[in-house]
């Protein structure tokens, strides 16, 4: 008895200090955005005297905040909307017909999860200048899909390998062209991947900083995470505005790990099991 209450606290403690140092950040900044300028200045670290949300509404109204949510909203919402038709309609082909090449595609694919943004970013910047689709949201978007194709494509065409293949071959005595299974079959039993996926990507996309600071560089089209970036330059000597700024940004991520972490938790696994 003794022995199993010290393995569960020496299991307890780390996850302790690992979910403090996780935490702490968070409330630290929360409490930095509820203070004045002349409080932080005289007490950084002090809890903050009242819940202050005068700089939320400067952050959002005044720093342009609400343009920059509104981009980066319309931005993700195509963006993985694409991903997810295209690496739906890969991962059923890879999956399921055997054509020639199709193993060549499919490790092309595995080869672009190990490929960083920076070995490509000069070459698709020079290619989306000259087919002017720098600073535009249509460059964005296909710059997304671009770089986390590979990962949905992955991730789809492994879940669909699970799918016994006795469905397929019944939709095929019953009638069904290629088209009609995967519209009839693989999407409707795909809708689980597909969910935990496209939370994904939305994360990914929501986060980025590099891609949409190469291809966004008009004030007006900045994505929610560059403007943040901007807001430590403009408020440089108002610590609690910037940190009001960073709550803003971070709250949809906040909300999607919270009430979506068995999805985000599936999508993350869904590529190392096959049944």
């Amino acid at each position: 008895m003794r022995g199993t209450r010290l393995g569960r606290w020496a299991a307890a403690v780390p996850m302790a200090v690992l979910a403090l140092a996780t935490i702490y950040p968070l409330v630290f900044t929360a409490n930095v955005a509820m203070k004045t300028r002349r409080d932080y200045v005289l007490d950084r670290f002090a809890p903050a005297d009242s819940l202050r949300w005068d700089n939320f509404a400067q952050a959002w109204a005044g720093a342009g905040m609400a343009r920059y949510f509104v981009n980066s909203f319309v931005v993700v919402a195509f963006a993985v909307a694409l991903l997810l038709l295209l690496g739906s309609m890969a991962g059923f082909a890879l999956s399921r017909l055997r054509f020639r090449g199709s193993s060549v595609i499919f490790l092309g694919c595995l080869a672009g999860l190990f490929i960083p943004f920076q070995v490509i970013m000069v070459p698709l910047t020079r290619v989306m200048a000259d087919s002017d689709l720098v600073d535009t949201y249509p460059g964005l978007i296909l710059a997304y899909v671009a770089q986390f194709l590979p990962f949905t494509v992955f991730l789809m065409t492994s879940h669909y390998r699970t799918i016994p293949a006795e469905i397929i071959d019944a939709a095929r005595i019953d009638g069904n062209t290629t088209y009609g299974v995967y519209r009839r079959i693989m999407l409707p039993l795909g809708v689980p991947a597909l969910l935990s996926v496209g939370i994904l990507d939305a994360l990914f996309c929501w986060n980025d900083v590099l891609i949409s600071l190469l291809m966004m560089p008009s004030p007006e089209h900045r994505t929610l995470m560059i403007g943040v970036n901007s807001l430590r330059g403009q408020y440089s000597d108002d610590i609690p505005m910037f940190a009001s700024g960073v709550l803003l940004a971070a709250v949809p991520v906040l909300m999607i790990y919270l009430f979506l972490q068995r999805q985000i938790a599936d999508g993350v696994t869904a590529g190392s099991t096959k049944g």
